[in-house]
C-alpha cells in the first residue's frame, strides 16, 4: 500500500477530478514511483505487470503534459494486441475527460485504415497502435512525428516475444528530436536491455518488490459470475456456508455503497467503509463490525487498511483488485490467529489475465468454484434447520407443541405433514414462498413465450409516491432487464402492474423480490 494521495503528486484539478471520477483513492506502487519521474520527463523502465495499474502510470503524466492547443501527435503507446490497445485508450479518454479537446486515437489491423487516417486528420494528440499499423501509418506519411515528445512500449516483452523488435527500434529512428522513452515490462529480459541501452537516456528503473505470501490456513477460489449476480452470489455463499462475519472488498468508492444497499435490500446487515467517510464514520462502523452488529462489511483496499479483526470467515473480491499486493493484503483478513478462512474471487473470462498475474505473485492456483444454486441454498437451510431441531428435541419440554399439533391434526393432515410443513415455511426463501401458488403447488416461474409480454404485479403504488420512473429504474437497475422492451405500467394506489417479456420473469421474480423501491419491501408475482 502507498503513503502519497494523487493531490501531493502535483497533478492537475482535471485529472485529479477524472481520477475521483474513476473511484481511484490513492496511487498503487508502481503509480507512486513511476509519476514523479515522468513528469520531469526522465525516461523511465518499469517492471510492473498486468493488473498493477501500470496503464494510468505513464497515462496520467502523459495526459497532463500534452499540449491541447497543439493538434499534433505527441505521444506514440505501442501495444502488442489491438485488445491491448484498446483498452489503453479508454483509459486515457477516461484520465482526460474533463481536458477539452484531448484526442486520443487508437490504430491496429482490422480496422478500417481509411477511418484511421481521417481521425488522423482531424489531429490526434495521443496515438495508441500495435507495430504493424503504426509503421503503415509512418510510411504513408498519414502520421507525422514533428512535434512528437514521447513513445511508450506497454508490455514490450511481448512485444519482443511476437517479432516486433525490429517495429519497436523502427518506431524511434521515425523522430528526428529526441524524445522522452518509457517501456513497461514484466521481466527484464536481454532484448529489454539492449533497447535501454541502444535508446533511453540514464533510464530511472521502478521495480515493485512483492511480498512473500503464505496463506495455509485460507482457501482461495475464483467464481466466473457476472456483475449483475454478484451481490446475489454472496449472499448465496453467506447462506450455504452460514458465514456469521464477512468481509467484501470493491475498487470504487461508489460501489461499496451501491453493494453495502443491494445487500440490507436482502435482508443482511450491511455497511459499508471508504474515503469518503470522516474518522467517527469509519470508527462508528467499524464499532458495529467488530461487535457483530454487521454481518458484512464492503469497503475499498484503502479504507480496510489496517483492519484486525480475528473472527472474519470469508473475504470476497467483487472486482479483481488493481494491484497484485492487494490481493495479498485482502484475503489476509481472514484466517487469523489460527483460524481457517476462505476468499472468494468474482471474475469473468475476459479477467484471466489479471488472475494469472495474481497466481504468479502468490505462487499458488485458484480453484474455481461453481456458484451455488437456489436448490444448494435451499438444501443448506434445512440440513441447519435439521441440526437446530436436534438440539431442541435433546432439550425436551416439548409437550405444549405437541398438544398443538395434534389438535391440528384431521383427515386431511398427518403430524409428519405439519411438521414438514413448519420446516418449509421456515426454510424457504420469501420469493419462493411468493411464487408459490394454484392447485397442486405449482410454481409461477415456469417458461413463457419469450416475446410475449407477462403482466406482473407489484406491492407498491401511488400510496408509496411510487411512479413509472421509479418501477423502471428498479427493474432495469437491480434485474438488469433493458429499460426500453419493459411494456405498459399501471399505477394504482396499494399496487402496480408492470407488462415484463416472458424471457424476464424468471429473473425479475428471481431477483426483484429481494429489493426495495421506495424503502418499501417489495413483492412481486405474475398476475
Amino acid at each position: 500500500m502507498t503513503d502519497l494521495t494523487f493531490a501531493e503528486l502535483n497533478l492537475s484539478q482535471p485529472i485529479l477530478q477524472a481520477l475521483t471520477d474513476m473511484g481511484f483513492e490513492e496511487p498503487t506502487p508502481v503509480q507512486e514511483k513511476c509519476i514523479p519521474p515522468l513528469l520531469q520527463q526522465k525516461d523511465v523502465v518499469g517492471q510492473a505487470q498486468t493488473g498493477t495499474g501500470k496503464t494510468a502510470a505513464f497515462g496520467i503524466p502523459l495526459v497532463q503534459q500534452t499540449d491541447i492547443s497543439i493538434k499534433e501527435v505527441q505521444t506514440i503507446i505501442m501495444c502488442p494486441t489491438r485488445e491491448l490497445a484498446i483498452q489503453v485508450t479508454g483509459e486515457l479518454i477516461k484520465i482526460g475527460k474533463h481536458l477539452d479537446g484531448l484526442h486520443v486515437v487508437p490504430v491496429y489491423g482490422g480496422q478500417s485504415i481509411s477511418r484511421q487516417i481521417k481521425a488522423l486528420k482531424r489531429g490526434a494528440h495521443v496515438v495508441v497502435g500495435t507495430p504493424g499499423r503504426t509503421i503503415d501509418h509512418l510510411r504513408r506519411g498519414t502520421m507525422k512525428l514533428d512535434h512528437l515528445q514521447r513513445v511508450v512500449f506497454d508490455e514490450a516483452d511481448e512485444m519482443l516475444n511476437m517479432g516486433f523488435r525490429d517495429d519497436m527500434e523502427q518506431i524511434l529512428s521515425y523522430a528526428s528530436q529526441p524524445v522522452q522513452t518509457i517501456m513497461f515490462s514484466a521481466t527484464m529480459s536481454k532484448g529489454i536491455r539492449k533497447i535501454m541501452n541502444r535508446y533511453m537516456d540514464n533510464p530511472e528503473t521502478v521495480a515493485i518488490e512483492r511480498k512473500k505470501m503464505t496463506a495455509p490456513n485460507i482457501e482461495q477460489y475464483v467464481v466466473e459470475v457476472r456483475d449483475s449476480v454478484r451481490t446475489e452470489a454472496i449472499c448465496r455463499f453467506m447462506d450455504i456456508n452460514d458465514f456469521k462475519l464477512a468481509l467484501v472488498f470493491c475498487n470504487t468508492k461508489r460501489k461499496t455503497e451501491k453493494v453495502s444497499r443491494e445487500l440490507r435490500s436482502r435482508g443482511y446487515s450491511s455497511d459499508f467503509i471508504n474515503g469518503d467517510l470522516s474518522q467517527n464514520q469509519r470508527d462508528r462502523v467499524m464499532g458495529k463490525f467488530r461487535s457483530g452488529a454487521i454481518d458484512i462489511l464492503v469497503g475499498t483496499d484503502v479504507a480496510a487498511r489496517g483492519l484486525d479483526i480475528d473472527d472474519i470467515e470469508a473475504v470476497f473480491n467483487y472486482d479483481i483488485p488493481q494491484d497484485p499486493e492487494y490481493y495479498v493484503h485482502r484475503i489476509g483478513r481472514t484466517g487469523r490467529a489460527g483460524r481457517s478462512g476462505m476468499a472468494i474471487t468474482f471474475s469473468t473470462k475476459s479477467k484471466k489475465k489479471q488472475l494469472r498475474t495474481i497466481e504468479r505473485q502468490i505462487k499458488n492456483q485458484l480453484n474455481p468454484l461453481d456458484l451455488p444454486s437456489t436448490a444448494d441454498v435451499q438444501k443448506s437451510r434445512l440440513a441447519g434447520e435439521m441440526d437446530g431441531l436436534v438440539e431442541v428435541l435433546e432439550k425436551g419440554n416439548l409437550r405444549p407443541f405437541i398438544d398443538q399439533i395434534e389438535s391440528f391434526t384431521d383427515d386431511r393432515f398427518t403430524t409428519v405433514e405439519i411438521a414438514a410443513a413448519l420446516l418449509k415455511k421456515r426454510t424457504e426463501a420469501p420469493d419462493q414462498q411468493e411464487e408459490a401458488a394454484g392447485e397442486n403447488g405449482q410454481s409461477q416461474s415456469h417458461n413463457y413465450d419469450d416475446s410475449a409480454m407477462v403482466r406482473m404485479h407489484f406491492n407498491v403504488g401511488k400510496k408509496n409516491n411510487v411512479y413509472p420512473g421509479d418501477l423502471v429504474g428498479a427493474i432495469a437497475g437491480e434485474s438488469n432487464v433493458p429499460g426500453n422492451v419493459i411494456g405498459n405500467i399501471d399505477i394504482f394506489p396499494h399496487h402496480s402492474f408492470v407488462d415484463i417479456p416472458g424471457k424476464h420473469v424468471k429473473q425479475v421474480l428471481d431477483i426483484m423480490n429481494r429489493n426495495r423501491v421506495k424503502g418499501k419491501k417489495i413483492r412481486v408475482k405474475v398476475a
